[in-house]
């Protein structure tokens, strides 16, 4: 790592570590914080405003526990200090049991607007229309790529898409019955590219990605950009869709999530590999990559480890969420001077018990 580096990997972590003190000490204020966090501050014998100077010192908080988003009341997460502004409901999960809910005010326009901002004039040309295939209903996805495509000028057009009834299709091994469903979603796709010359530029994940490319040339469509994100968004897939499903379009892997926003992948040159790293929103979002059986230690560069999410927006803070995936800790480079992760996958020991379905 040269030298300038180095000098933005240090002001990236002063500015964390001053973004942490601001976003500790609204969330547990009486006049700013929600009632969640305000009640979860009773059980402690210090005051995290006092004793949380920075981002290595979240870890007096432990670990937040998933099913603390699972059921209501939802508004015990609703900043006092936003009080009286419109909030959304925000649902992940839900395959088996009750989904988990985040509040969103503004976070969702936030994160996808600092999104755009990294897209290519070529690929994702201003004025352009959008075609979002991918979940829809309760899902942040549905308003955050719509508002993607209007903030570049667009209009978004959208398919009705439910994983969670693939999900149950998958589980019963009703194999048949989720082709038809999945033929339905791409008909519906296709009906909407053949119908509007200005659709340029798409959202979908893998799966549906090769699906909609079984029936036609996305490049003779007029598609220019895609970007796609998804459990099944490895290396192969990667090269599969640069090489032989849509080559000469501009294809921006991505990974986010509910809880985080949306993490920017390491710009591609031809020449490289077809590993995917991504970088998180820093400051607004932080992944580490922790040893399993030790969530409290950060492994090596190049080494595996397990997501460990942190979100820090004044609507919503998460501290040290362990998330279901893995990956290798990848170092900071210029445009993303804080750590990344490497070819993101499902951790390995819920291959068992997770269903991946349209993703």
């Amino acid at each position: 790592m040269d030298e300038s580096l180095k000098q933005k990997v240090q002001e990236s972590r002063d500015r964390l570590d001053a973004h942490v003190r601001e976003i500790v000490s609204w969330h547990f204020d009486p006049e700013t914080g929600c009632s969640f966090w305000l009640e979860f501050a009773k059980t402690l014998d210090f005051d995290p405003r006092d004793k949380i100077g920075g981002y290595d010192d979240l870890r007096l908080l432990g670990h937040f526990q998933d099913e603390w988003l699972r059921g209501g009341p939802v508004r015990r997460w609703v900043p006092r200090g936003l009080e009286g502004k419109p909030v959304s409901v925000f649902e992940t999960g839900g395959s088996t049991g009750v989904p988990k809910y985040r509040v969103n005010i503004e976070d969702f326009r936030i994160d996808y607007a600092m999104f755009s901002d990294h897209l290519s004039e070529d690929g994702f040309p201003k004025g352009a229309d959008w075609l979002m295939l991918g979940p829809t209903g309760p899902r942040r996805l549905r308003l955050a790529v719509e508002y993607l495509a209007q903030i570049r000028g667009g209009i978004c057009f959208l398919v009705d898409l439910d994983p969670r009834w693939v999900n149950k299709l998958i589980r019963r091994d009703a194999m048949q019955e989720m082709e038809l469903y999945k033929g339905h979603v791409i008909d519906q796709a296709l009906t909407i590219l053949r119908a509007n010359d200005n659709v340029q530029c798409i959202f979908t994940t893998p799966k549906l990605l090769e699906a909609l490319c079984e029936k036609v040339s996305l490049k003779k469509m007029g598609i220019r950009g895609i970007f796609c994100g998804g459990t099944e968004m490895d290396a192969q897939f990667h090269r599969f869709a640069r090489e032989e499903l849509v080559p000469g379009i501009d294809f921006v892997p991505t990974y986010g999530n509910t809880l985080m926003g949306l993490a920017h992948s390491k710009p591609y040159n031809p020449g490289d590999s077809y590993d995917i790293t991504y970088y998180p929103p820093n400051p607004r979002a932080v992944i580490d990559l922790v040893y399993p059986n030790d969530p409290d230690r950060v492994v090596g560069y190049r080494e595996t480890g397990r997501a460990m999410l942190t979100t820090l927006t004044k609507e919503f803070f998460v501290p040290r969420f362990l998330e279901r995936d893995e990956a290798e800790r990848a170092e900071p480079i210029d445009p993303y001077p804080w750590d990344g992760v490497e070819n993101l996958r499902l951790y390995a020991e819920l291959n068992e018990s997770v269903v991946v379905g349209v993703y």
